[in-house]
């Protein structure tokens, strides 16, 4: 890759393997890089360590969505989802498993695939996008069974509430629906934007990032980011982020939020924001932290950049890893 390209990269999604070892990032160019999260942090890490051990192109458009199974690595572009082995991509070797694409009723556009999560309960995938429709598919038969129609736009997340068998999906059209995975129902419905204290009809409407721990949600984006309380579906706490957010995450006891701006935003749960972390990106798509592994526990973040930081204390940004 040239340092054109290289310029104009940004790195949309991530996600680690399940031993913790290995982080896999997907870029706007439609590759995948593979890194060793061991051997960055390794006492005697050179440059070459901060380089991915494997790079290949995973899907013709942006790898929008990756998702750690089973084993599996599971990578999603337009209107296609690939799986990928860990065990064969930590020995270098890349053929997809499978790639699967749900029926969509226009054949003339290819919706992209913008969130994808796993109900390990039936051993499903809910995947999300351009078609306005939440489409499940089974993984153990690799046949799609299901779609889940509500949303009016596009599907811009996933979550899964494991604990309630719910399914938690947040879009364009600004609505946060929440799904009982076995029946398919729509079972609630938010629209954030009609609570005064998170609308900010400046942004928009939109829903852009969602987390649940079974008892609480977190969401936002063109509505400020805020913390709700799932049996009473009110919101608790709104944060006083100004800009638009993309990903958040629970962490400990606080909550971790990336965006517009160059920094991960640590929010408490009473609705200050504790901190700004500062990072190499100028604007930030993602953050995943490397819950699977003691001895690598990291948070990794990236966005308008070839370059994903690494912190390996939450607070403080350890090196960069880059394409």
């Amino acid at each position: 890759m040239g340092p054109v390209e290289r310029l104009h990269m940004s790195v949309f999604s991530q996600s680690f393997s399940p031993c913790g070892r290995f982080l896999a990032a997907g870029n706007n160019y439609g590759e995948i890089g593979v890194f060793s999260v061991s051997a960055a942090l390794s006492p005697d890490a050179g440059a070459d360590s901060l380089k991915p051990v494997l790079a290949f192109t995973a899907h013709e458009g942006p790898v929008f969505s990756l998702l750690t199974t089973d084993g599996v690595l599971l990578s999603a572009g337009n209107g296609e989802i690939s799986a990928w082995s860990w065990t064969e991509l930590s020995k270098k070797s890349v053929k997809p498993l499978w790639s699967k694409r749900p029926t969509y009723s226009s054949s003339l556009e290819i919706p992209e695939i913008n969130a994808m999560v796993w109900n390990p309960r039936d051993n499903s995938l809910a995947v999300g996008g351009g078609d306005n429709n939440i489409h499940v598919l089974d993984l153990e038969h690799g046949v799609f069974k299901a779609v889940l129609h509500g949303h009016t736009d596009y599907v811009h997340c996933l979550c899964m509430r494991e604990r309630e068998a719910e399914l938690l999906s947040g879009g364009e059209d600004g609505a946060v629906r929440m799904w009982d995975s076995r029946t398919g129902r729509c079972v609630h419905c938010l629209e954030v934007h009609k609570y005064e204290a998170c609308a900010r009809p400046q942004h928009g409407k939109w829903i852009s990032c969602l987390t649940t721990d079974s008892d609480w949600m977190v969401c936002g984006g063109g509505p400020a980011l805020s913390l709700w309380h799932l049996r009473s579906l009110s919101p608790t706490s709104v944060f006083p982020l100004s800009s638009c957010q993309r990903q958040v995450a629970f962490h400990q006891d606080v909550i971790l939020a990336v965006g517009e701006g160059p920094f991960v935003s640590h929010c408490l749960l009473g609705g200050a924001v504790k901190t700004q972390i500062p990072c190499t990106p100028q604007s930030l798509n993602t953050l995943q932290i490397n819950a699977g592994s003691s001895e690598h526990k990291v948070l990794t973040v990236g966005g308008s950049s070839s370059c994903i930081d690494v912190f390996t204390n939450p607070s403080y940004r350890a090196f960069s890893l880059s394409f």
